[in-house]
């Protein structure tokens, strides 16, 4: 069965010193400020297409290496996974960066690194962002 998530962008003004905001329909949870220097510079309390793509990048990967750890007999007690962003004006996002930690009993840290990988290349945010580099760095927790 199909799903359909909704999300919002209201702007006003021009790109450099207008503002505007993003909120998500579908769960409610929370309406964000944005604007050009939130996206190009500092984020002084304000969001950004990147971060909320990191968001949903960093979740939907977590959620395919909990999977698949779990559908290969090694269910992780605890996933981080951090997505690091790059956007650079006039160029656009240039890099994707995911750094995962987690505990993961029983399992070796090869065979963690190949499950990871595998997150990397098969959850559906990465197969959407295929035009787009992104690296990987996974370590499992002491």
């Amino acid at each position: 069965m199909a799903t359909t998530r909704n999300s919002t962008a209201n702007w006003e003004g021009s790109l450099l010193k207008g503002a505007g905001t993003v909120s998500l329909d579908s769960s409610g949870t929370g309406t964000f400020d944005v604007t050009w220097p939130s996206r190009a510079e500092e984020p002084n309390g304000r969001t950004s297409p990147e971060e909320l793509l990191g968001a949903a990048h960093a979740t939907c990967f977590s959620m395919a290496l909990s999977h698949g750890l779990s559908g290969a007999g090694n269910p992780p007690e605890h996933v981080r996974t951090r997505a690091s962003v790059t956007f650079q004006p006039g160029e656009g996002i240039t890099g994707i960066h995911l750094a995962v930690r987690a505990t993961v009993p029983g399992i070796s840290e090869e065979d963690f690194k190949r499950a990871a990988e595998n997150a990397k290349a098969n959850c559906p945010v990465s197969q959407a962002l295929t035009g787009t580099e992104i690296t990987l760095s996974a370590e499992l927790a002491g």
